[in-house]
């Protein structure tokens, strides 16, 4: 990223900057509501669009992979041609595809919202993160993105609660429909207000293949360092269990176990909850204790437990389900330290490159994640395991426990990345 100094450039931290930057949160607030309110209306749309259980499943992930495939561009498209010039695009993207949403009558129409959903959030999470670094300095990136996810985990399971009480007054697709007008509302007031805190200078223009060729040169030089791909690997089996629970079937899994649907509705909410209480403590702990893999381990461990005994408990009171979903959410906030420790080791111009390869990489797996409970419950019932029993959740949850697992397992054996742990306080891979 290259910024021209300009007279009277507002300061960065001030109050044009946190506007800036809540703009930007919003958004993110916007879609990633949108994506986790799936988990409570989908079955409202599986029954009004006659959808088989995998389709459902299917629609969450498309969304997933869409946005993960173009994440990858998001990092380097900020980098070069700043926030305002990609993020106004992207509300249009996500305001046309929620419209849609609201109107389809086929799967197909389903598929294709996800993808106008998914090529503008794709930007979203990342631009956020680099709104921060832009307007508040790149030191504070580490705990100004967690800021970001703390907003958005926050307002997801407030949005949950909301969108399961709506339903009983509204038809979703009115709903959804007066979710769409106000992305046009969030379109009007990010022209007015949303800028750099200077301009964006692009070396020399030069089309899309310089474009491409600009990109590829990016990732390719943050891809020479193995801390990275360590970090993505951990992260995105982490976050993509989350994911799964999240979107899909964190409520599945309670009401298989005799809660009832608005207490497991709000049981699942609870994930998003502890997410955010986690992404407020995690990011600004791990600047403290000087330490990425300190608390990446005992996140991972704290996940495991919860996510063990949701699955594998022989009984489990609704109570007891809402305290492990809030457990198995703070924990998650461990996937946060992902970005941390990949930033720790490229230079700053290359930060946005960076995250955005850990959070394309974390959504291909996620969209792994989501599909295949789905997946494997059909099988289970194949292999004559009974509908809606608890053994078949088991069954279908089991590669979300092996995740976990495996995270664990990475997290164990990574190196410490944090700049003042390496010798002389430098970062390297």
């Amino acid at each position: 990223m290259n910024t021209e100094a300009v007279p009277n450039s507002p300061a960065l931290g001030g109050p044009r900057a946190w506007g800036v930057w809540l703009l930007a949160v919003i958004f993110v607030v916007y879609y990633f509501s949108f994506q986790t309110g799936y988990s409570i209306v989908n079955a409202n749309v599986q029954q009004d669009v006659g959808l088989s259980i995998s389709q459902v499943g299917l629609i969450a992930a498309t969304y997933t992979w869409v946005f993960a495939i173009f994440q990858f561009l998001s990092g380097p498209l900020l980098d070069r041609l700043g926030a305002r010039k990609v993020l106004l695009p992207a509300i249009t993207l996500v305001t046309i595809g929620i419209f849609l949403f609201a109107r389809a009558e086929s799967f197909a129409m389903l598929l294709l919202s996800q993808v106008f959903i998914a090529l503008g959030a794709c930007t979203g999470f990342v631009g956020a993160g680099y709104v921060g670094g832009t307007w508040f300095g790149w030191a504070r990136f580490s705990f100004m993105f967690g800021l970001v996810q703390f907003s958005a985990s926050l307002f997801s399971a407030v949005n949950q609660n909301l969108l399961s009480a709506a339903l009983d007054s509204w038809a979703w697709r009115d709903l959804f429909g007066a979710v769409a007008v106000f992305g046009v509302a969030l379109f009007a007031a990010a022209f007015l207000w949303l800028r750099d805190p200077a301009p964006v200078v692009v070396a020399g223009a030069r089309g899309f293949s310089a474009f491409f060729g600009d990109v590829a040169r990016s990732m390719s030089h943050v891809a020479r360092f193995p801390a990275v791909w360590v970090a993505t690997a951990f992260g995105a089996l982490c976050f993509g269990v989350m994911l799964a629970l999240g979107v899909v079937w964190g409520p599945k899994l309670l009401l298989v176990r005799g809660i009832n649907p608005d207490t497991a509705n709000l049981a699942a909410s609870l994930l998003w909850f502890g997410l955010a209480a986690g992404c407020f403590i995690t990011p600004s702990l791990s600047d403290r204790l000087k330490r990425r893999k300190l608390p990446i381990i005992v996140g991972l461990l704290i996940q495991l437990t919860a996510l063990a005994l949701l699955v594998y408990a022989p009984s489990i009171n609704p109570a007891v389900a809402t305290g492990l979903c809030f457990m198995f959410g703070f924990g998650n906030s461990a996937h946060m330290l992902a970005f941390s420790s990949a930033a720790d080791v490229v230079e700053a111009k290359y930060i946005g490159t960076s995250a955005a390869i850990v959070n394309g990489l974390m959504f291909i797996v996620g969209g792994i994640m989501i599909s295949r409970p789905g997946l494997r419950a059909g099988l289970g019932i194949e292999e004559g395991l009974t509908p809606a029993s608890l053994e078949l959740a088991q069954y279908a949850s089991r590669p979300l426990v092996l995740a976990i697992i495996i995270s664990l397992v990475i997290a164990l054996f990574m190196r410490e990345t944090h700049p003042d742990r390496q010798p002389g306080g430098s970062t390297g891979a």
